[in-house]
């Protein structure tokens, strides 16, 4: 009985995260479009609805830490447990990441932060971010090491698109919009790069806590 019980509050728990992974996506893609469009209300909303997803973090971080110190865990649910600790701290940083972008497309307002040509490739980032986390949310109910070579493959394309990001800003000939738009733009391409990072990251604690064994981030795919 008492087992069953402990594994009901473990599953509970990776749904929720599950479901946070869903709301960062949701914050991303707010937050892509209040940059894109020099969106005030948009920005601000995001940065609001953050105080929800620390809510639910540290909830589920307090969980995790209540089983760990209560419930005498075995090896393989110590890795769950483990492994949801960590996902809480990735999950919990993606959020950040979104007030992030939020945050400078408000400081901009009411101009837009980025120039017309770098835009398309913010909103492709944008959207890659999103499939990311929903990716992210599918793997941990799945719980299939399999799915998480997904994740791979997204960060790849996101990797892509952090680099032409950069051959834009770099190219000095057709550059003309000051260093403080080049500065806005090589971090707001940073803060998707590392929501990327931290997305691929949850697929990596799902291979950990499936089979025992941490890849490398660049092997995840080999799983």
């Amino acid at each position: 009985m008492m087992r069953t019980a402990y594994h009901e509050k473990l599953a509970a728990l990776t749904t929720n995260l599950s479901q946070i992974c869903r709301m960062t996506g949701a914050a991303i893609e707010s937050a892509t479009q209040a940059l894109l469009r020099a969106d005030l209300s948009r920005a601000e909303q995001v940065i609001t609805d953050h105080d929800r997803i620390v809510e639910l973090c540290d909830q589920s971080q307090h969980d995790a830490f209540d089983m760990l110190a209560l419930q005498q865990p075995v090896a393989g649910d110590l890795r769950s447990i483990f492994a949801a600790i960590q996902v809480t701290a990735d999950v919990d940083r993606m959020g950040a990441l979104a007030v992030h972008i939020a945050k400078i497309a408000r400081r901009r307002h009411p101009d837009c932060a980025v120039p017309a040509e770098v835009r398309g490739c913010f909103a492709e980032m944008g959207t890659v971010a999103v499939q990311m986390s929903n990716t992210a949310s599918e793997v941990l109910l799945s719980f299939d090491p399999d799915d998480a070579s997904h994740l791979r493959d997204e960060d790849d394309v996101m990797d892509d698109l952090h680099r032409q990001l950069f051959s834009l800003v770099l190219d000095h000939d057709e550059w003309s919009h000051g260093v403080q738009k080049a500065v806005d733009v090589v971090l707001l391409g940073r803060f998707y790069e590392r929501f990327a990072d931290h997305a691929v990251e949850v697929g990596r604690r799902v291979v950990f806590e499936a089979t025992g064994k941490l890849p490398a981030q660049q092997d995840i795919a080999t799983y």
